[in-house]
Parts: C-alpha cells; sequence; structure tokens
C-alpha cells in the first residue's frame, strides 16, 4: 500500500472512526509511523504504517456528508438563538414597539489564532456567515505565547480564541500531568500572557484548547471557556459555535454555560467554561441617509 504525505487514511486499531490527513512520515530503525492531523476534529496523532489503511473518495464523501449534516444543524441552532436574542433586542431598544427601529448593533470582535491553516479558513468561513467580525492568523501552537501580547495590543479584540491540534498520551504521564498533552502546556501559557495585558475576564473572553486538551489548567490560566473536561476530540468549529453566541449576547446580560455548549457539535463532554458576560452592543440612531 502506497501511502503519502496529504493523504486521507484511517486507523485499524480504532476501525477508522476518524478521517486523518497525513501531515509528516518519520522512519526510525527501519520502521516508518505517520503524523496525522484529524480532517474534522482538532486531534494530532502518531500512528504507525500498518496501522494505517486509505479511505477512498467515495468513503471521504460519505464522512463528509455526515460531518456537514451536524454542521448544518448546529448552525441553525444558532441562528434561532441570534433570531431570539435580536427580538428581545428589539422590543429593549423600541421600547416594547412603540418606538421605530432606530438602532444599530455592534457583535464583538473576534481574534482567532489556530494552528492548522485548513481549520482556520473553515472558520473563518463560518464567522463570515454569521456575520461576526473576525481577524483569523494561523500560528504554530508553540509559537502562541511569544505573539499573542503585541496581536492584542494591534487588533484590540473583545473574544480570543487559541486553538489548533492536542492530544493526550498515557504513556507520557496520566491526565493530571500537563506534559502528557502535546500542545496544552503552549495554549496555557499564551492564555496567561493575554491575562498579563487584560486580565478581567469579561474585557477579554477567552476560548482555549483543541482536541483532549488538559481543561482545568486552561481555566485556571484565565480561559473563560476550554476543551475538554473528558478528555474527548472536539469538533474542527466548536470554538466558533462558542464565541458567536458570546459575541451576539448583550454586554448586559451573562450567557448560561449549557446554553453556549447545547449547540455546539460536541457538548458537555468535550467543552465547558465559566459564567460570561456577552459583548454585543446596541446603539442608535441608525442613519439610513448617509451615502456609502
Amino acid at each position: 500500500m502506497s501511502i503519502n504525505i496529504m493523504d486521507i487514511v484511517g486507523r485499524k486499531s480504532y476501525h477508522c472512526d476518524l478521517a486523518f490527513r497525513i501531515i509528516d512520515i518519520k522512519e526510525e530503525n527501519g520502521r516508518k509511523s505517520a503524523v496525522l492531523y484529524g480532517e474534522d476534529f482538532r486531534l494530532i496523532a502518531d500512528a504507525p504504517f500498518e496501522d494505517l489503511i486509505s479511505i477512498n473518495k467515495p468513503m471521504q464523501r460519505k464522512m463528509a456528508q455526515e460531518i456537514q449534516f451536524l454542521e448544518q444543524q448546529s448552525l441553525e441552532l444558532f441562528r434561532q438563538d441570534v433570531n431570539l436574542l435580536n427580538r428581545k433586542q428589539e422590543y429593549s431598544s423600541t421600547d416594547a414597539y412603540s418606538k421605530p427601529f432606530n438602532y444599530f448593533q455592534m457583535p464583538g470582535k473576534v481574534l482567532h489564532l489556530d494552528g492548522d491553516p485548513n481549520y482556520l479558513k473553515k472558520c473563518l468561513d463560518l464567522y463570515e456567515k454569521i456575520g461576526i467580525p473576525v481577524t483569523g492568523i494561523h500560528s504554530n501552537e508553540k509559537e502562541m505565547p511569544g505573539k499573542i501580547t503585541k496581536l492584542l495590543e494591534y487588533y484590540r479584540p473583545d473574544i480570543l480564541v487559541i486553538t489548533g491540534h492536542d492530544a493526550y498520551s498515557k504513556s507520557l504521564g496520566d491526565k493530571t500531568d500537563l506534559n502528557a498533552y502535546r500542545h496544552s502546556k503552549y495554549f496555557v501559557q499564551t492564555v496567561r500572557e493575554a491575562r498579563k495585558k487584560i486580565p478581567h475576564l469579561d474585557q477579554l473572553v477567552i476560548f482555549a484548547g483543541a482536541c483532549q486538551s488538559h481543561f482545568e489548567s486552561l481555566i485556571h490560566a484565565g480561559a473563560n471557556f476550554a476543551s475538554s473536561p473528558s478528555r474527548v476530540n472536539i469538533h474542527a468549529l466548536d470554538p466558533v459555535y462558542i464565541v458567536a453566541k458570546i459575541s451576539y449576547t448583550p454586554f448586559m446580560e451573562r450567557v448560561n454555560v449549557w446554553d453556549i455548549l447545547r449547540n455546539t457539535l460536541t457538548g458537555e463532554k468535550g467543552l465547558g467554561g465559566i459564567e460570561t458576560k456577552g459583548v454585543l452592543r446596541t446603539g442608535m440612531p441608525y442613519n439610513t441617509n448617509i451615502p456609502e
């Protein structure tokens, strides 16, 4: 079997439960292994060549269709939530509809750092569909702690997303040991650096983590939301659904944690957080007569 970099493969030992893209091939003592990135889940893994099987095009399409169906479900639920939030805001801003609709809204600005350029593009496409102002930056997970301060100073976001790929390795320690995780320690360091710059949890809302990340360390470092409480895999787009809910919730309201998690693809096993204020701001008047 010929397997090359960028091929889509599954792992026999896991019954091909996830599709992976090969991003590197290593050879040691005559034995080949591959470094794998999840196609739809933020997981990085190593696997020997003999454990890999190529996933053909029809199977790739079938797996992609199943994931797209779940993504569409989450998007529809989110849109329902936004519609409800907008109706509540209209009622409040128009004094129970006794005044004309003459206001505008400013959703929270997002700065999204991602260790995977393909995932970043998927996320940016979803942000655009939802209508959230975002700046996306691809950065290797190990380089994020050194970059974050200057990025915050330049972009001044309301919400910060720190994500990429991660994985827990039992051979390196138990689940409480931060060093047993591929990239969790870099996510933690990045959150700490961000909190040195902006300590208040409601002045900068932070989501951090990826598949199987050390949830407790990320929360203690200062993240409002993080992955992964049960050390399970999270979907590539889950961070977007979380920050979108916060972005469209008025800043005078608090977001219930369950209200955020219920529309994600992973749910409370893969995602968690603390009570947080929204960041949407409403202004008036909205002048439609100004020429573009």
